[in-house]
């Protein structure tokens, strides 16, 4: 058995799926192996959060594109037979992950929240949301290699073991392309990253209007955090840019608190705050979805609530 092996665009995402791929060759008895373009200095650390071999990928020419390197994962898997490839689910990574499960005419996992080995009949169980969010589906994949693709945020970065050992082998160059880079673009953000944010404040419909989304952000000042909105605020009214929005189909968040202001509780914004550390809301709506998922809430209005929270925050 050639083991787990993961496949990530930067060092974040790739620690995030040690954390998990650990666990999981524990249980399986075999290997950890990490795909990676980048330097050899990245590979000590990648080898002390608990990988056992590093694959190096021949960095892209600037007229490259990370599809050159469908064939040759593919070609190496074929060789070796992996258990398991775990691939971080970016837009580029969901998008690599099922051309090279189709190449090795394998089984696909696509947006998985969780994994785990049964050990009794020696197969990968996995889970990931259905039905906008308001089932769990566990699957189990027949052939090998399990591909499986996770969010980033999912899981805890691997905690790094000083002194571990692996080794590093690079893999050849990838074969030339007929697909060619014209020009690479930045999208143009209107908005910070509220994926990595430790505090995030979101408004929901129960804000009347738009300049009273300023009392979000005051609170969310006080709180050090960002501020962040359900879907309805974003692509109805359009008072926050899409970025911000929190959901199923929007940003998955994992903040140390959660703070919802006019926040209906939809399962599909609910699937988008899972993994809060602490979820604390405000609704004048007793019987609001919301507070199910919530640790505190308030019943009440946000615009009586939210001023006597800030002026208690500021002292």
């Amino acid at each position: 058995m050639a083991g787990v092996w993961i496949f990530a665009e930067n060092g974040e995402q790739i620690r995030e799926l040690l954390h998990i791929g650990r666990q999981l060759a524990a249980m399986m008895g075999t290997t950890v192996s990490v795909l990676t373009s980048q330097d050899r200095d990245r590979a000590r650390d990648y080898i002390d959060h608990g990988a056992d071999e590093i694959m190096l990928l021949v960095p892209l020419a600037e007229d490259q594109s990370p599809d050159v390197y469908i064939p040759l994962i593919t070609e190496e898997a074929q060789k070796r037979d992996p258990d398991l490839i775990l691939v971080s689910a970016t837009f580029r990574g969901k998008d690599m992950a099922a051309r090279i499960a189709a190449r090795l005419d394998t089984g696909l996992c696509s947006g998985c929240m969780a994994l785990n080995f049964d050990e009794e009949s020696k197969t990968l169980v996995m889970e990931r949301l259905v039905y906008g969010g308001a089932g769990v589906q566990t699957v189990t994949c027949t052939t090998r290699p399990a591909t499986v693709t996770v969010l980033p945020g999912t899981y805890e970065p691997a905690i790094p073991e000083a002194g571990r050992r692996g080794q590093v082998r690079e893999l050849p160059a990838p074969a030339p392309s007929a697909v060619k880079v014209m020009e690479k673009r930045a999208k143009e953000r209107e908005a910070r990253d509220i994926s990595e944010a430790r505090v995030v404040v979101c408004v929901g419909r129960g804000v009347s209007k738009r300049e009273d989304i300023a009392l979000a952000r005051q609170l969310a000042e006080v709180l050090e955090g960002e501020i962040a909105c359900t879907r309805p605020i974003s692509e109805e009214y359009h008072w926050l840019p899409e970025e911000l929005c929190i959901g199923l189909s929007g940003a998955q968040v994992k903040p140390d608190l959660y703070m919802g202001l006019g926040v209906s509780g939809q399962v599909q914004h609910v699937t988008g705050i899972r993994n809060a550390r602490v979820i604390a809301v405000v609704n004048k709506d007793e019987k609001a979805p919301i507070f199910e998922a919530a640790d505190f809430g308030i019943v009440g209005d946000l615009y009586d609530v939210v001023p006597k929270l800030i002026a208690e925050l500021e002292k």
